[in-house]
């Protein structure tokens, strides 16, 4: 079984008290509810992840760090008695219980107020009470309260609650004139005709329904996951003709003068090249120019995208014309595929190939992946490795890796059943395997140096997934750092094995090379590749972000499911994205650690949203699920904007039908 006490504890100490949450009564009391039993029963190993999670009818759970930041601001000494508007799940209700002496929560929706109430009495709290009704209109049987939790988005603050609120009592409130977004105030009543307001953050709840609230509309969408927004910058409104200012503008990726980004890149030794999307044509194609450039007049020989070893090792061998054998499986065929197999990376690819054609072999800029997704495709590249040069090693490694047999399918399962004690893990034989393999560098090496590297490397992706897919379950912060910790090393494995004076070109999402201190994620304890770069390599570490506002996107709904081309949403209006837009430019590479305007910096030093798309996109809740606070300053070199972007295209079997073997999009 899952050890929820310890999860749970993670989740407190990582996602709630290290972003902000300090009061000792609110952080004992999500320690102590069983956050687990107020979720679906297939949903339960997802309970401690800050997320919310769907429970039925259209609704979710929110997020536990919103519970607990709403309830911290109720000010709450213990004894009260409080009012909760839009009981959901019931679990809110059952973290005011251990704090309060009387609960009260009002639910609109039939079905969830009988699901809570049947939770929060098998879970013991009786001093929770629970109805089905119009939440707007208060509880005036049981009125005056102590304080009031309103979990959903008011168009004002309603009157009826407000006077139910107890003299010296206080209420908890999102209130916005737009259904969607909305400002969280604490109403302190401190008379009978007088009330103080304090406005705490932006956020995203879904609409409050009822008689003082909206109305229920045919379409009207119920599914936003709350959002807290920490920070609100006042916009100086002429920051957008300063960022134009301050700016190189181009109307096409094509015709876009790289010369004074390239100059200001200067002798880097590591250029991280982002993208805010895994599916946005324009970044790919402005990163491939960007890269091409540094290739040939920088001398950069290392090309490390977050793809997985094996798949880019296929490109490698292609790129680098060296001589290998067809391989038995495709590259890049694993969900998401269209993240490499697209035309815009093919272009590229095919370009470094004839780039490399008449150079000599250690002249050959090679292209190497940095992620660690490909566990079963590392294992059988290890054991066919150790075939041909050590078969009795072989047959070690088939015996050790053996272990993770069960779990090809769904990699994912195996940290679940490591976490039970039904399953034994694997840690120590992959570990072992990996001792090993380095055991025998030495004759290795000089066997074939690269194909060591391969080897080893594979080895090191097969331990570094274990331990991912074991970690993933006690919290996400804990397998992002793993994973990036992972890129990181991996491309210093790289850049040491070519040579001293190598450099290195890093494809990866924004969130992967933009320096995480600088965002939100430091917040919940994260890292990543760019923050890892820019402490070991300082000034020699470039990084270079995109942004755009508006167009289509290559993602799926969920994980595992089929490619949509998406449009993207237009940008928030406290976004990043929002005041590049505002410059009314096709185009703009933005200087930002060389910059000449202060006054600039100083303004885009302020904390503001900035938007992430993945492999998975779902606008119908963007705000909570694609928005993240940052500095954009400190967290990129340089920022590219784009304000219309297109999909990027998927290679089709058509495109690459009777191609040779060894290409790597073959089929």
């Amino acid at each position: 079984m899952i050890d929820f006490e310890r999860t749970r504890d993670l989740m407190v100490n990582d996602q709630i008290e290290a972003r902000g949450v300090r009061d000792s009564k609110v952080l004992q009391a999500m320690r102590t509810v069983h956050r687990e039993a107020f979720v679906p029963e297939d949903m339960q190993d997802l309970s401690y992840r800050d997320s919310p999670l769907p429970i039925g009818a259209g609704q979710t759970i929110s997020q536990p760090y919103i519970v607990g930041y709403m309830i911290e601001a109720l000010g709450l000494k213990g004894g009260e008695k409080v009012l909760e508007i839009g009981g959901g799940s019931g679990y809110a209700a059952a973290v005011l219980a251990e704090i309060a002496s009387q609960v009260y929560t009002v639910e609109r929706i039939d079905e969830l107020a009988e699901n809570a109430a049947k939770s929060l009495s098998q879970e013991g709290y009786d001093n929770v009470t629970v109805i089905s009704g119009d939440g707007t209109t208060g509880w005036k049987e049981v009125a005056p309260f102590d304080a009031i939790l309103v979990s959903a988005g008011a168009p004002s603050i309603p009157e009826s609650l407000k006077h139910q609120l107890a003299i010296g009592g206080c209420m908890v409130v999102p209130v916005g004139a737009h259904k969607n977004v909305q400002e969280l105030v604490r109403i302190t009543r401190r008379g009978q005709a007088q009330f103080d307001l304090e406005k705490l953050a932006d956020v995203r709840f879904v609409p409050l329904i009822g008689e003082q609230g909206w109305e229920l509309e045919a379409g009207l969408s119920q599914e936003t996951s709350p959002r807290v927004i920490q920070t609100r910058p006042i916009v100086n409104q002429s920051l957008p003709d300063q960022i134009l200012q301050n700016s190189e503008t181009f109307e096409s990726v094509e015709n876009a003068d790289l010369d004074g980004l390239i100059e200001r890149i200067g002798n880097a030794k590591v250029v991280l090249i982002g993208e805010a999307s895994h599916g946005t044509s324009e970044f790919y194609a402005m990163r491939a120019r960007i890269t091409q450039r540094l290739i040939e007049e920088k001398g950069f020989t290392i090309v490390a995208a977050e793809a997985d070893w094996p798949d880019a090792a296929q490109i490698d061998h292609y790129v680098r014309h060296r001589d290998t054998s067809p391989s038995e499986w495709t590259a890049f065929s694993r969900f998401p595929t269209w993240m490499w197999r697209n035309t815009e990376t093919r272009d590229f690819i095919d370009w470094l190939h004839e780039y490399n054609k008449t150079l000599d072999m250690e002249q050959r800029t090679g292209f190497y992946g940095l992620d660690m997704y490909s566990l079963f495709t590392s294992i059988n590249a290890v054991v066919e490795y150790l075939e041909e040069l050590d078969p009795d090693l072989a047959e070690v490694a088939r015996w050790r890796y053996g272990c993770l047999s069960p779990w090809e399918a769904n990699p994912a399962a195996y940290g679940r059943a490591a976490l039970s004690d039904q399953y034994q893990d694997c840690e120590n034989d992959v570990a072992q395997m990996l001792t090993e393999l380095y055991k025998k560098r030495q004759s290795y090496v000089l066997n074939d140096g690269e194909r060591f590297l391969d080897a080893s490397q594979n080895a090191e992706l097969i331990a570094n997934a274990e331990r991912y897919y074991r970690v993933m379950y006690y919290g996400s912060h804990a397998s992002w750092n793993l994973r990036d910790q992972h890129m990181f090393d991996t491309l210093n494995r790289v850049m040491q094995s070519r040579g001293e004076e190598e450099k290195a070109i890093v494809w990866a999402h924004n969130s992967h090379i933009g320096d995480a201190s600088a965002t939100e994620m430091s917040k919940r304890g994260e890292h990543n590749i760019g923050q890892l770069c820019r402490q070991a390599f300082g000034e020699d570490a470039y990084r270079i972000g995109f942004g755009t506002d508006h167009g289509t996107v290559a993602a799926a709904s969920n994980w595992d499911q089929p490619m949509e081309v998406k449009q993207v949403q237009p940008s928030h209006s406290q976004s990043y994205e929002n005041l590049f837009h505002q410059t009314q430019q096709a185009g703009l590479i933005l200087p930002l650690r060389h910059n000449s305007d202060p006054q600039l910096i100083q303004e885009l030093n302020k904390p503001r949203l900035e938007r992430a798309i993945g492999v998975i996109y779902r606008p119908e809740t963007e705000l909570a699920s694609h928005y993240f606070e940052a500095v954009l300053p400190l967290q990129f070199d340089e920022y590219i904007w784009i304000d219309e972007t297109q999909a990027v295209t998927p290679l089709t079997t058509e495109e690459i039908s009777g191609v040779p073997d060894t290409y790597p999009f073959g089929v």
